[in-house]
């Protein structure tokens, strides 16, 4: 059932309630909520707990502390940024917010941090899997004109830390496997990243999480449960270090598919012509396909989606 919140009320109860984080001892269940970096550089995450338990109040309190000035003084509020929310719809997990033509004034750096902060702070309610902004009404558009549409938390990746960097979009090329698991698919991927990640991880996390389902006849060429332990770059390699999962494939993805879904895909970057894998630091010997100390690029593998 269509659940729309008037955003004017909420605006002026926000006049007079205190701000988030007053310092009390933390009780009931905490969130994060992300707040903008003076310099727009950055957005960081701070703990607030609540002891309320109704998922619209809840949301109406992460609303709060979004729109309230947080007590560093060095970031800055993400729905406080110069423009007017004229109004939210809360329908089938999707979350609209809907603001004025102010927030297309805002630079393309400081928008996306603004779309991540938001996004990642109220995609933690279980009631909201997607945000999606629109602009008097009309769908946003990045700076390169292209829709945004809604936005889940995983298309902002952020390092381990509690301060996320400046986010970049990617587009990339990646390396899935056909049905039967024994050939390649190339499918492109476009995806905002923290620039605290190597572009290189960027990219072997996101063959670990698998084909985006928008492309049917792509199947994952990696175990999920497999942990990034490092990725660096150096002279044109690229040193890939993953834990023990990666040696257990999804049924039917042959060996070779898995090591070439990876090595294919991070060759298509400028600055890698070679890539070794290894399992917790040491070149794996369950598979004579590791025989080779580096993997260069194979293309015999790679097919095409079959029409």
């Amino acid at each position: 059932m269509r659940k729309i919140l008037c955003i004017i009320a909420e605006i002026l109860i926000l006049l007079v309630i205190s701000a988030c984080g007053s310092g009390e001892e933390p009780e009931g269940t905490e969130y994060q909520v992300y707040y903008i970096s003076k310099s727009s550089t950055k957005v960081e995450m701070h703990s607030y707990w609540t002891q309320t338990e109704n998922d619209q109040a809840v949301l109406r309190e992460l609303m709060r502390c979004l729109a309230t000035m947080p007590e560093k003084l060095e970031y800055q509020a993400p729905l406080a940024m110069g423009f007017e929310i004229l109004g939210i719809n809360l329908e089938e997990e999707k979350m609209t917010i809907n603001v004025n033509e102010a927030y297309n004034s805002l630079p393309v750096t400081t928008e996306v941090l603004v779309r991540a902060a938001i996004v990642r702070t109220l995609t933690q309610l279980p009631q909201i899997s997607y945000v999606e902004i629109t602009v008097e009404g009309e769908p946003l558009l990045d700076s390169l004109g292209n829709l945004v549409g809604r936005m889940g938390a995983d298309q902002f990746i952020d390092n381990d830390g509690n301060e996320i960097n400046t986010y970049e979009l990617a587009r990339v090329k990646l390396y899935f496997a056909n049905n039967d698991g024994t050939q390649l698919i190339a499918a492109y991927r476009e995806k905002h990243y923290s620039t605290n990640t190597p572009i290189e991880r960027f990219i072997v996390e996101e063959l670990i999480a698998g084909p985006s389902g928008q492309v049917e006849g792509l199947h994952s060429t990696i175990n999920p449960n497999t942990k990034v332990i490092n990725v660096t770059t150096k002279d044109g390699i690229c040193y890939v270090n993953l834990d023990e999962n990666f040696l257990t494939v999804p049924e039917n993805v042959s060996m070779e598919a898995a090591v070439y879904s990876i090595v294919n895909s991070l060759v298509e970057l400028s600055n890698i012509n070679k890539v070794q894998i290894m399992v917790n630091g040491e070149v794996p010997t369950t598979s004579s396909i590791f025989q080779n100390s580096t993997f260069e690029r194979n293309l015999d593998l790679v097919t095409s989606l079959k029409n």
